[in-house]
């Protein structure tokens, strides 16, 4: 049996593993994200501002991590929200469609009792790297 290359993602770009994982890593060409909070890569601090202003950060931070392995927004196939308040709902959905426009991944949002660091908002996602060409265009 062949072995799977894994292959971890680092990038300084988004803010550093808060416990013992990596911001993601890589088997073959799918990728997993871990869940990114509404961190400021600079501070180390989380964003100001509320559920909102934490999403926004969270994706963008992500985004970062999807430069880091050579893609981006477009190769992301299934995302989870996890929210502090399910009643965030539209207004997350309201950021998240400033970064995914287009055939949405597949996605779960689920209300939790608690996020780290007392937050409203965690996104993690899986991707796929490579080129993606959508079925309609393929035929």
């Amino acid at each position: 049996m062949a072995s799977l290359v894994r292959r971890i993602i680092t990038t300084a770009k988004a803010p550093a593993a808060i416990g013992p994982y990596s911001q993601a890593v890589v088997v073959e060409k799918t990728m997993y994200i871990s869940g990114q909070l509404g961190m400021d890569p600079a501070s180390g601090q989380l964003v100001a501002g509320g559920v909102l202003e934490e999403a926004k950060q969270a994706l963008v931070n992500m985004g970062e991590i999807l430069k880091a392995a050579g893609c981006n927004y477009c190769n992301v196939v299934k995302t989870t929200v996890l929210l502090a308040d399910m009643n965030d709902f539209s207004g997350v959905n309201e950021v998240y469609k400033q970064f995914f426009q287009n055939n949405f991944p597949a996605r779960a949002a689920y209300q939790v009792a608690a996020l780290p660091k007392g937050r409203g908002v965690e996104i993690e996602a899986v991707a796929v790297l490579g080129p993606i060409v959508d079925a309609a265009a393929a035929l």
